[in-house]
């Protein structure tokens, strides 16, 4: 057993070395943060054809989008990211999260994600998002481009599809690129819609 002093002693040098555990590190947080939101959104409930039935999976992304942070492409070998700009979550889940919102509102359509998995679905929604971000080269605009992969329940593919879209941007500030991004998106998840449901 350790005398009574020496414990003291131990606990007041640990002490002072400060807080073991830091919540929210040392950084200063960000005023704002980015996110995405659906500017379609249909009432839940109503008749499901099971055969209709889609599970829509967080999309892949290459290493520039694997952060909080928004890329944005310099030149064709440079990417850089844009000062103050902070998403709420990573890209690929914020999208994934864009595409059930935006699918589940065209109607008919019972649309699970990967938390729901317990539930069997008879397609399944599959992609990579490549881009998704500023594009500074020439003209500044947003670009987004997801390539998707639609496959039945037996795992084999029965379509792909690439979808792209751009926008000019008159400014870089965080705002004005993250409300951008936001419109694209939800034109992409638009053509995504359309596309399972025909």
């Amino acid at each position: 057993m350790i005398p009574r002093p020496l414990t003291l002693a131990l606990l007041l040098a640990l002490g002072a070395c400060g807080p073991l555990v830091q919540i929210g590190g040392n950084a200063e947080p960000p005023p704002s943060l980015l996110t995405l939101r659906a500017t379609s959104l249909g009432a839940p409930g109503g008749a499901i054809d099971p055969a209709r039935s889609l599970l829509i999976a967080q999309p892949s992304v290459p290493g520039a989008l694997q952060t909080l942070r928004l890329p944005v492409t310099t030149s064709d070998t440079e990417v850089q990211y844009l000062k103050a700009a902070t998403w709420i979550e990573q890209p690929s889940k914020l999208f994934q999260r864009l595409l059930v919102d935006t699918v589940g509102a065209r109607g008919g359509v019972l649309v699970l994600s990967e938390r729901q998995s317990d539930v069997a679905a008879a397609r399944k929604l599959t992609g990579q998002l490549i881009d998704f971000g500023l594009d500074a080269r020439g003209s500044p605009q947003v670009r987004i481009r997801y390539d998707a992969l639609l496959s039945g329940d037996d795992g084999k593919p029965i379509a792909a599809r690439r979808f792209e879209a751009t926008r000019p941007v008159a400014s870089e500030d965080p705002a004005t690129v993250g409300a951008a991004l936001n419109a694209v998106a939800n034109e992409v998840a638009a053509e995504v819609a359309t596309w399972v449901a025909g």
